[in-house]
């Protein structure tokens, strides 16, 4: 008689993009049985909700490192998995295939994007340094642009076809779908109330998940809790510290259409992102909290007259915006990582089954392809 392996129980607290991607790819391995424990429910949205879902992966400032390698990875993932999940889901994702214009106003910026494009080359990029003359050939809405940070007038804008931009909730339920078609179970408004720890040698595991109404056994337990990650990590006596960093962004209807092409524009760390011919998004803040706050204080209010301050900006970056009506605002908090980098990807101290994949700050959208990646190659690699 043959014998069956037992499933592999996998636990994911936090059903964001971050957590919706680890399901998604987990659930193509075999013999795995996949729970997702989100507070929230499928209609409300925490970091996933505050993001403008720009995938700044080749014309980041970056020439090399672990984290240009991350950004790179999962740009390349996104030409594939966009497609991939509008075939098994029959949704159809808004992504901008228009790639991003990088303004310029600093000479010596303007030398370094010199630099970094040839690095890109090598990497198997392409960055392209346009002349003012050349945007005001291709891009007439940026030909006027100015900064409000500088004296120095508009050098040229480095524009990256390969860079895209898409829509974070509409991503993060396609996710969802494609696993739950892959037979992953998600747990809404389902919070975790206790984790269970059990000693085994020098590293411990978690055994159990306990919730308001049921006990969860796992084998592999994966924290995309996003800044709930902290009390989390807490719980198991090895606290992960996250700050709350408050974004927003307001959505606007230009008094007169873009004509194609429209991609993404960016200068001054100021997002302009085109829905269509007409809306746009632009954003997005970044508002440190008192030092005083931790991760559980979440209450954070937004400020008005920085929202303010960055629709300046994206006016002087484009003028045809001006007059464009408010659709509509947004207001979010993002998780950031104190003493290290964003983000972490790695196991928990300690813990021979328990996977950290939180602290993505302002990249967790272009982040979440390679992070899934990771974690799916980590449970493949350690049944």
């Amino acid at each position: 008689m043959k014998l069956h392996a037992p499933e592999l129980r996998v636990a994911i607290v936090g059903a964001g993009v971050i957590g919706a991607a680890i399901a998604y790819e987990l659930s193509q391995l075999p013999a795995i049985s996949i729970t997702v424990l989100d507070q929230r429910s499928p209609q409300t949205y925490a970091a996933t909700g505050a993001a403008l879902g720009v995938l700044v992966g080749a014309v980041s400032p970056k020439r090399r490192g672990q984290h240009l390698q991350l950004r790179l990875a999962s740009l390349q993932r996104y030409e594939t998995l966009i497609p991939e999940l509008e075939a098994r889901t029959g949704l159809e994702l808004p992504y901008n295939r228009q790639g991003i214009l990088q303004l310029c106003f600093e000479p010596e910026q303007w030398q370094r994007w010199t630099e970094v494009s040839q690095c890109r080359r090598e990497q198997g990029f392409h960055l392209e340094q346009l002349q003012p003359e050349q945007l005001a050939h291709h891009y007439p809405q940026v030909a006027q642009a100015r900064s409000l940070q500088t004296p120095h007038p508009l050098l040229g804008a480095i524009y990256s076809p390969q860079d895209r931009q898409v829509n974070p909730i509409a991503l993060t339920e396609a996710l969802i779908v494609a696993a739950q078609h892959q037979g992953a179970n998600f747990l809404w408004q389902t919070k975790v109330v206790d984790l269970i720890p059990q000693s085994q040698g020098s590293n411990q595991r978690v055994s159990q998940i306990q919730t308001a109404t049921e006990t969860l056994a796992v084998d592999w337990l994966i924290l995309a809790a996003g800044l709930g990650s902290s009390d989390l990590t807490a719980q198991l006596q090895t606290p992960i510290a996250l700050q709350p960093v408050l974004g927003q962004a307001v959505k606007l209807r230009r008094p007169s259409p873009l004509t194609m092409p429209y991609p993404v524009v960016q200068g001054e760390d100021v997002h302009i992102v085109p829905l269509n011919a007409w809306e746009a998004w632009v954003g997005a803040t970044v508002e440190f909290p008192a030092e005083q706050v931790v991760a559980k204080d979440f209450a954070l209010d937004a400020d008005p007259q920085r929202l303010a301050a960055v629709l300046e900006q994206a006016i002087a970056l484009c003028p045809d915006l001006k007059g464009a009506d408010i659709l509509q605002t947004w207001s979010g908090l993002r998780p950031r990582p104190q003493g290290r980098p964003a983000p972490i990807i790695e196991p928990l101290s300690g813990y021979r089954n328990v996977l950290l994949a939180t602290g993505h700050y302002r990249n967790g959208i272009l982040l979440a392809p390679i992070t899934a990646l990771k974690i799916k190659e980590w449970i493949a690699a350690r049944p």
